[in-house]
C-alpha cells in the first residue's frame, strides 16, 4: 500500500468544513463520477439522432460519432478502379506464314498450268485467294476453340475482327496475276513471307496501320519488277490479319481483381457528413441512415446496457474504496474528492487525444496518458484503488480508441492501457523522490511497448507497427510530466502530503530544520532519536512510517522560542524552572506545542504535520510540576491545584503517526535521563510510558488497537537496546567474554 497520508479528525479549512462525513456528498460524487463516465462514452455507444428527410435543407452540420463503411464513397473507388483496368488482348498464333505458303501454292499451280487460259486464271484467283483466307481463318478458329483457356466469346471476337479487316484484292492485281511466270512466282514467295513474319511478330489489332509499312518494306527488298513488287504488296497485305484480340472474359476478371482490390472508402469520426444549408440527397441520407443517426425508431437498448455498464464500474469503485484504509477513516469524502478529479483528469486526457484519432493515424490512442490518473492514485490515496481505477480505465480506452466497427471494445487499447497503468501502479508505490516518477514514466513506456509489439505479432500486421510504438513510448514520458506538474496541486488544494513532499520537508537545510539545529541543538538531536524511533514503531504497525519520522523532525519546532527552559539544551547553565513558580514553568513548557504550530503555519508546513506538533503532548501531564505546585501550597491551599491545571491543551491524538511520536517522544526523553540504562529498565520504562498513556486516555481518539501497542512497545525496546547497548551494564557474574557484547 502507498506511503500515503491517513485521514484524521483534525482541523481543517473552512471550505472543507460540514462535508467530509456527508453521506449526501459521498453520493453526489459517486453520481457525478457515474455521469462522466456514461456522457465519456455515449457518443461511442448511443450516438445522437436527428430527424432529417431526403429532399429537404439540413439545418445543422453533422459528423461522424465514429468510423464507418463510407459504401457509396467505396463503390465509386472500386468503379473507378475498374473503368481504369487497360482491357485485357489475348495473343492468338495466326499462322500467317502458313497462310502466304497456301496462298502462293495455288499462284504456282495456276503459273504451271498451260492449258489455263488469262481470264480463267483471273477467275480462279478471285475464286481461290477468298477461299484461302476463309479455311485458313476456319482452321485457326477451330484450333484456339480446342484450348481450354479460349472461350467462345474470344472465338467470337476473332471471327468478327478477321471478317471486318479482311483484305479484298484489288480487281488490278487479279489481272496482273496470270502475267506471272513460275520463276516469277519463286522470287516472290520468300519475300512475301519474310515481310509478313516482321509485320506480325510484335502483334496486331488494327491492321490499317500496319499494312502501311508492306510498300516500303517490299521496295526495300531484292525484287526489281514492278509487278512483282506490285503483287508482293497485294500479297502481304492480304495475309497480314490480327492476331491480338480483346479478351472479354479476361478483361472482366481484371476488372473484379481490381475492384476487390480497392482499398474500402471509410468517412472518418467527426468528419462531415452535411453541412448547414445542404440539400440532403438520397445518398447522404442512406449513408445517416448506416451510421445510426437518424431518428426513424428509437432503441433504448444501447442506453441501457451503457446505464448498466456504469453502474457496475462505479459499484466496483464503490466496493474497493470502502475496504481502502485510507477512504474507510475519518475524512472518506475528501479522499473521494480527489478519486473524483483523478478519474475526470484522464477521462479528459482520453478524450482530447480521441479528438485526433482518424483513419490515417488509428493507434494515436497509444499516446493518452491513461497511466497518470493511476499513478497519482497510489501517491495520493491508496495502491488499491489505483488497481480498481486501472481496470475502470482500461475498459474505457477500449470503447473510445476502439476502430473495430463491428465490436464495442478495442482488446488492443484494452490491453495496452492496462498494461501501462499496472506498470505505474507497481513502480511508483515506493515512491520517495522525484526521480522515481521519472523512472516510473519510462518503464510505463517500456512496457507498453512491449505490449503493443506482442500485439502486432499475434496479429501479423506491422503496417502501423513504427507510429503505435512511438506513441506508446510517448505515453508514459508524457504521463511523468503530468503528474510532476499535477502533485503540486494536490497537496496545496487538499493538504496532502505525498512521500515525495515529505522527503522534501526532510531537508536539513530546510529554515526551521537549520533554526533547531543552530538555536537548540539538543532538541535537534533529540527530535533526530525520536524521528529514528518512531519510524521503525511505526512500520511495523503498518502506519506512515515516513509522515513519524518528518513529523518528528518538527514536533519540538515550538522550543525555539524559549530554548533554555528545557532540559536537553541546558548545558552548563543553571535551571531556570528551579528559581519560578511551577505554573510559570507549566504554561513555558506546555506553550512550545502552540508555539510550533504558529511558526509551522508561518512557514506553510502541510496540515499533517503541524497535527503532530500540536498532538504528539496530547493533554498528558507535566507530573514534575505538579507535584512541585502541591508542594509548595501547603496543606491549606487559597486556591485547590487540580491536575487540569497542569496539562497540556491538546487535542489527544487523532491517528496513529501522531500517538507513536507522542510515545517516542517521551520514551527516547525517558530512557535518555537514566545514566547507565539496563535491558530491564527500559523494557520496564517503555510499557509504563505507554500504560499510563492508555490508562490516560489518550489513545481514546485514534485508531490504536492493543495489538498496535503491544507491537510498538517490542519494537521500540529493541530499537533503544541498539541505540544505548554500550551503556547497558549487565550482572557482574557473567564471564568477560559475555559482557563485551558491543
Amino acid at each position: 500500500m502507498s506511503q500515503n497520508i491517513p485521514a484524521r479528525k483534525m482541523k481543517t479549512p473552512l471550505w472543507m468544513n460540514g462535508w467530509q462525513q456527508s453521506a449526501f456528498i459521498r453520493f453526489f460524487l459517486y453520481l457525478f463520477i457515474a455521469v462522466v463516465a456514461y456522457l465519456s462514452l455515449m457518443d461511442y455507444v448511443i450516438p445522437k439522432t436527428y430527424d432529417i428527410k431526403p429532399g429537404t435543407i439540413s439545418k445543422e452540420q453533422i459528423t461522424a460519432t465514429k468510423q464507418m463503411l463510407d459504401e457509396v464513397g467505396t463503390e465509386k473507388a472500386r468503379e473507378l478502379a475498374a473503368q481504369k483496368v487497360t482491357p485485357v488482348y489475348r495473343p492468338i498464333s495466326m499462322r500467317n506464314d502458313q497462310l502466304v505458303i497456301e496462298l502462293f501454292d495455288k499462284l504456282e499451280f495456276a503459273a504451271s498450268d498451260p492449258v489455263m487460259t488469262s481470264d480463267e486464271k483471273v477467275n480462279f484467283y478471285r475464286n481461290a485467294i477468298p477461299r484461302v483466307f476463309s479455311e485458313h481463318s476456319t482452321e485457326v478458329m477451330e484450333s484456339a476453340a480446342v484450348s481450354e483457356s479460349t472461350d467462345s466469346k474470344l472465338i467470337e471476337e476473332m471471327e468478327k475482327q478477321l471478317t471486318s479487316q479482311e483484305y479484298k484484292f484489288s480487281e488490278e492485281g487479279l489481272f496482273k496475276l496470270p502475267r506471272l511466270t513460275a520463276l516469277d512466282v519463286s522470287a516472290m514467295e520468300p519475300v512475301s513471307r519474310e515481310i509478313v513474319t516482321k509485320l506480325m511478330i510484335e502483334g496486331v489489332m488494327d491492321v490499317t496501320a500496319v499494312r502501311l509499312k508492306v510498300t516500303q518494306l517490299v521496295y526495300s527488298s531484292v525484287l526489281s519488277k514492278n509487278t512483282q513488287r506490285e503483287l508482293v504488296q497485294e500479297i502481304a497485305k492480304f495475309a497480314i490479319t490480327p492476331n491480338r484480340f480483346y479478351d472479354v472474359a479476361a478483361t472482366e476478371k481484371a476488372r473484379i481483381e481490381a475492384r476487390e482490390n480497392t482499398e474500402p472508402v471509410y468517412i472518418d469520426k467527426n468528419d462531415v457528413l452535411i453541412r448547414p444549408g445542404e440539400m440532403v440527397d438520397q445518398a447522404t441520407y442512406d449513408r445517416l441512415e448506416k451510421a445510426g443517426l437518424l431518428n426513424k425508431q428509437k432503441n433504448f437498448r444501447p442506453v441501457s446496457g451503457l446505464a448498466i455498464f456504469v453502474l457496475l464500474m462505479v459499484l466496483l469503485l464503490f466496493l474497493q474504496s470502502k475496504r481502502s484504509v485510507v477512504t474507510a477513516n475519518a475524512n472518506p469524502n475528501k479522499q473521494l474528492l480527489i478519486l473524483t478529479i483523478l478519474f475526470v483528469l484522464t477521462v479528459i486526457s482520453m478524450r482530447i487525444v480521441a479528438l485526433g484519432q482518424n483513419l490515417e493515424y488509428p493507434m494515436v490512442g497509444y499516446l493518452a496518458p491513461i497511466a497518470m490518473g493511476v499513478m497519482l492514485a497510489v501517491i495520493l490515496l491508496d495502491s488499491s484503488i489505483a488497481f480498481t481505477l486501472a481496470i475502470l480505465l482500461s475498459l474505457m480506452s477500449a470503447v473510445i480508441f476502439n476502430t473495430n466497427l463491428d465490436n464495442l471494445f478495442d482488446f488492443r487499447f484494452g490491453f495496452v492501457t492496462l498494461t501501462g497503468c499496472l506498470t505505474a501502479a507497481y513502480s511508483i508505490r515506493q515512491a520517495s523522490q522525484r526521480a522515481t516518477i521519472l523512472k516510473s514514466g519510462i518503464l510505463i513506456s517500456l512496457f507498453s511497448c512491449a505490449a503493443v509489439l506482442s500485439i502486432a505479432l499475434m496479429e501479423n500486421k506491422f503496417d502501423q507497427i513504427g507510429y503505435s510504438l512511438a506513441y506508446a513510448a510517448s505515453s508514459g514520458i508524457i504521463t511523468a510530466i503530468l503528474v510532476f506538474g499535477l502533485i503540486p496541486f494536490f497537496e496545496t488544494a487538499f493538504g496532502m502530503l505525498s512521500p515525495l513532499k515529505l522527503v522534501e520537508l526532510s531537508n536539513p537545510n530546510h529554515p526551521l530544520l537549520r533554526k533547531l539545529l543552530t538555536e537548540t541543538p539538543g532538541t535537534y538531536h533529540h527530535s533526530i532519536m525520536v524521528g529514528n524511533l518512531s519510524e521503525v514503531a511505526a512500520e511495523a504497525i503498518g502506519a506512515n512510517g515516513l509522515l513519524c519520522r518528518v513529523g518528528s523532525f518538527y514536533h519540538d519546532i515550538g522550543k525555539t522560542k524559549r530554548p533554555s527552559y528545557f532540559i536537553e539544551n541546558q548545558m552548563n547553565m543553571e535551571n531556570p524552572h528551579d528559581d519560578i513558580d511551577p505554573g510559570l514553568s507549566m504554561s513555558i513548557i506546555t506553550a512550545h506545542p502552540r508555539d510550533g504550530v504558529e511558526m509551522l503555519k508561518e512557514h506553510k508546513i502541510p496540515r499533517a504535520i503541524i497535527d503532530i506538533a500540536e498532538q504528539h503532548h496530547g493533554t498528558t501531564l507535566l507530573k514534575y510540576f505538579y507535584h512541585k505546585a502541591l508542594k509548595q501550597q501547603g496543606e491549606t491551599p487559597e486556591k485547590p491545584i487540580t491536575e487540569a491545571d497542569y496539562r497540556y491543551l491538546g487535542p489527544k491524538a487523532q491517528c496513529r503517526e501522531t500517538a507513536i511520536v507522542g510515545i517516542a517522544d517521551c520514551v527516547e526523553a525517558a530512557v535518555r535521563s537514566l545514566r547507565h540504562p539496563t535491558i530491564e529498565q527500559i523494557d520496564n520504562m517503555v510499557r509504563k510510558i505507554i500504560k499510563d498513556r492508555l490508562d490516560d486516555g489518550q489513545f481514546d481518539e485514534c485508531d490504536l488497537t492493543m495489538r498496535d501497542l503491544d507491537v510498538v512497545s517490542k519494537v521500540l525496546k529493541e530499537a533503544l537496546l541498539g541505540i544505548f547497548h554500550s551503556r547497558i551494564e549487565y550482572p557482574s557474574d557473567l564471564p568477560a567474554k559475555q559482557v563485551n557484547l558491543s
